[in-house]
This record gives structure tokens, C-alpha cells and sequence, in this order.
């Protein structure tokens, strides 16, 4: 397993629509294995493939003890929002905004294996399905924001100097940033 790097806004991978997964052999299993370990690593509540310049419909989540991972995920939401709760992202590091997300997800998929799979939850993990499906579909969570809060956002993210992550590892980068859901140094 490896520790990967993870990619900072502005990659064109973040914002394309990644690919649905086709084959299940070594390949995707030490994919997952790899971005398994680079959550931890940095310790994220999620991680999609993009952020690791991977174009494929995958990604893992570690929400409080729940650990997995979803291949081509598709998803059901509720009707009803939950509050909003401020999220975080390690491809844009240094900012986050309170999101509004869906209160309720169940997502259908397969696993590392190619078996059928279903995650269903409500609260940090319903947030988490659908900010890591949303980087499969080339969207990030700045998008989701109110005008305002996207303009600020915006305005942050210009101001702020990546020069101070370089020759970092990824754990540290992340950890002087704030990167993960609920952290973070605000709008």
C-alpha cells in the first residue's frame, strides 16, 4: 500500500466527470487499499479518486467507526435537508462553509470485489456520500454554497498561499490547513 498524492483545486482532474468502473481485479482492489490508507493517513472523513488523479467512481469514507469504501455509486436522497454543518475538503485546503446536504442517502454500488453493495445513513455519513459522489460527478463543495458564502470563499482561496505546503507530507499539509469535515478555518 501507498500513500498517494492528493490533488489541490485547480487540477482539471477535480473537475471532470469521472468514470464508472468496468473491471474488478488487483488493480482497483490496491486502489482502494491505497486510498484507504491515504485517508487515514491524513486523517479524512473521505476520499474520492480524483483527489488522487484517479478518473474512476470510487472512493472511501471513515465516518467515526464506519470504514468503507463504494465503487459506482448511485444515489437515493431524501426530500428533507439536514442542518448544515461545515465541511471541509483535502483539495481545497484551507477553506470551509457550512454545506447544505440531504439528511438521508442510501447508495447502491459494488465493492473492491465486484459485489453488490449498499451504504445507508443519515448525518456525518449522509454529508460524507454526498460530498465524495459529488468529486465523481466534477463537483466541489463550493459549488454547493450560497452566492455569498461562494463569493468569500472564493476571495479566500485566491488570497492563499500554497507555496507553504511544499515539501510537506501529505499528513502535515493537511493538518496545518484543516481539511477534514467539521474542522477547517472557516470562511
Amino acid at each position: 500500500m501507498a500513500i498517494l498524492g492528493i490533488r489541490i483545486i485547480g487540477d482539471p482532474v477535480l473537475r471532470t466527470p469521472a468514470q464508472e468502473v468496468t473491471e474488478f481485479g488487483p488493480e482497483i482492489q490496491k486502489l482502494v487499499e491505497d486510498m484507504d490508507q491515504t485517508m487515514e493517513n491524513v486523517d479524512g472523513a473521505g476520499l474520492a479518486a480524483p483527489q488522487v488523479g484517479v478518473s474512476l467512481r470510487v472512493f472511501t469514507y471513515q465516518i467515526g467507526e464506519e470504514r468503507g469504501h463504494i465503487i459506482n455509486p448511485v444515489l437515493e436522497l431524501s426530500e428533507d435537508y439536514q442542518d448544515d454543518q461545515v465541511e471541509g475538503c483535502l483539495s481545497i485546503p484551507g477553506i470551509a462553509a457550512p454545506v447544505p446536504r440531504r439528511r438521508h442517502v442510501r447508495a447502491t454500488g459494488f465493492d473492491k470485489h465486484g459485489n453488490p453493495l449498499v451504504l445507508e445513513g443519515e448525518g456525518m455519513l449522509s454529508r460524507c456520500v454526498q460530498h465524495e459522489t459529488d468529486h465523481l460527478d466534477g463537483i466541489l463543495f463550493l459549488d454547493r454554497l450560497p452566492a455569498e458564502e461562494k463569493k468569500a470563499a472564493w476571495r479566500k482561496l485566491r488570497a492563499t498561499d500554497y507555496s507553504q505546503t511544499a515539501g510537506r507530507t501529505v499528513a502535515k499539509r493537511s493538518g496545518s490547513l484543516g481539511s477534514s469535515f467539521g474542522a477547517g478555518l472557516g470562511k
